[in-house]
């Protein structure tokens, strides 16, 4: 049975007013980052594709800005095994896709999967919509600051197989990245991370992210890493 979400009912809003001052370059980066700089794959121009949503949270460890991440489970059809953000599909009830919708379904799918409280959220930007083509997903990065961290784990099995969170300071380590070539050529960003190889979707916006956020540190480009997942 699916619980109700927090975020039923709760306005959600944009807001920049009270982030830490380390935030500062990631939201001038979410203003000013073309669709383009991003990905080449963008969303259909005919409309086609599912709406959906994930959430870029960040917050404060031991060890300075981390973000949220979850593995999904081996069971689903979709993306299989992947370490991502929290998100997923548009419902009805979350409200119109091109204004508050992927702002209630980040938060909601946020609280389904991980078990955060979506009320110690502040979200303060939207990334612009990107396609992931082999699900057929059209996807808006929603960025959050994690303001009253809540605990956060494994709600449902089926859905999540972990819940981790990672160091900026990790991911922006030269010996943390990688190449990933898939078995169909494709090439892209990876880290490897918390036991971890986070790759695809994720990894792009991650490595994005760090680039227009000025967080970026040299990395081995031709430094490998194969991937037996098929989709």
């Amino acid at each position: 049975m699916t619980r109700a979400s927090h975020t039923q009912g709760m306005p959600v809003t944009l807001s920049k007013e009270g982030l830490p001052a380390w935030l500062d370059p990631v939201v001038h980066a979410v203003e000013t980052v073309e669709p383009t700089q991003l990905s080449r794959f963008l969303p259909p121009e005919n409309g086609a594709g599912r709406q959906s949503a994930v959430l870029v949270l960040f917050g404060e460890g031991e060890r300075g800005p981390e973000l949220l991440l979850m593995e999904r489970a081996g069971s689903l059809r979709s993306h299989a095994g992947q370490p991502s953000f929290p998100g997923g599909a548009l419902d009805p009830e979350d409200g119109d896709p091109k204004a508050d919708g992927p702002l209630r379904a980040a938060l909601r799918e946020a609280e389904e999967e991980t078990g955060l409280d979506p009320s110690g959220v502040q979200l303060f930007g939207v990334l612009p919509r990107l396609y992931i083509p082999v699900s057929h997903f059209v996807v808006t990065p929603v960025l959050g600051w994690w303001r009253e961290p809540s605990p956060v784990g494994v709600v449902d099995p089926n859905e999540t197989a972990r819940v981790f969170t990672v160091p900026v300071a990790d991911l922006t380590d030269a010996a943390n990245r990688a190449t990933a070539v898939h078995p169909s050529g494709h090439r892209g960003p990876a880290f490897l991370v918390e036991s971890a190889l986070v790759w695809g979707f994720t990894a792009g916006i991650i490595d994005r992210l760090l680039h227009f956020a000025g967080w970026e540190r040299p990395w081995d480009r031709e430094k490998q890493v194969p991937l037996d997942w098929r989709s």
